[in-house]
């Protein structure tokens, strides 16, 4: 038995909060970007984030509605998607607030910035990852737009590196789940992918 729900015949924000609540677990762009006037710092998380493509890097985040995150990327063709770690699962939170265009996140909710290398908008200090973009397109889907950012420059803090790889119990990444619900690291399990050489029928 299963309960159907129709789109067409729903209100737009109650399938939202249906699709957010089986789309899970989204993973967190907290995206830094620079307003036009080149001063205030943007921070805001968005849980519409992934890969977009390996070559070239590119990664994608969604803006539902027209945010200052996006503003700001088609204002100065830039942005930073820094990693939302567990440590800091309480600032992330609070950047998610509506301030005002002018009011940059960073300095209202009290987050340490560090230069980028690449681009103009600063970076997350105590972010163990940093992916560094230009804008390489956006898609305007209804009442949302798709963003695309070519990763140009990648930063990884040293001590979440084991034997060159990024380890996830060392990053500890936050993820969006339903409601007000968050998602935290527990319960790995690793299982490689099958070659079709080595399958076995199962059963």
């Amino acid at each position: 038995m299963r309960i159907d729900y129709d789109p067409e015949a729903m209100d737009a924000g109650a399938f939202y909060k249906l699709l957010t609540a089986v789309v899970v677990p989204r993973p967190i762009a907290w995206v830094s970007t620079l307003a036009g006037d080149g001063q205030t710092a943007n921070l805001a998380p968005h849980s519409f984030f992934t890969v977009a493509c390996t070559e070239p890097p590119i990664v994608q985040f969604t803006s539902v509605g027209r945010k200052d995150s996006l503003r700001n990327v088609e204002a100065t063709g830039e942005f930073v998607v820094n990693f939302a770690p567990e440590p800091l699962f309480e600032q992330v939170n609070a950047t998610a607030t509506d301030f005002p265009g002018d009011v940059g996140e960073f300095d209202a909710v009290g987050v340490e910035r560090e230069p980028s290398v690449r681009v103009k908008p600063p970076r997350v200090a105590a972010s163990p990852v940093a992916l560094e973009c230009r804008l390489h397109s956006t898609l305007r889907l209804g009442n949302s737009t798709v963003v695309f950012g070519q990763v140009v420059h990648a930063a990884v803090r040293e001590e979440v590196v084991v034997d060159g790889h990024p380890e996830i119990t060392r990053m500890q990444p936050l993820s969006r789940l339903g409601r007000n619900e968050w998602g935290l690291t527990s319960g790995i399990r690793e299982l490689a992918r099958i070659r079709y050489q080595d399958w076995e029928p199962q059963g």
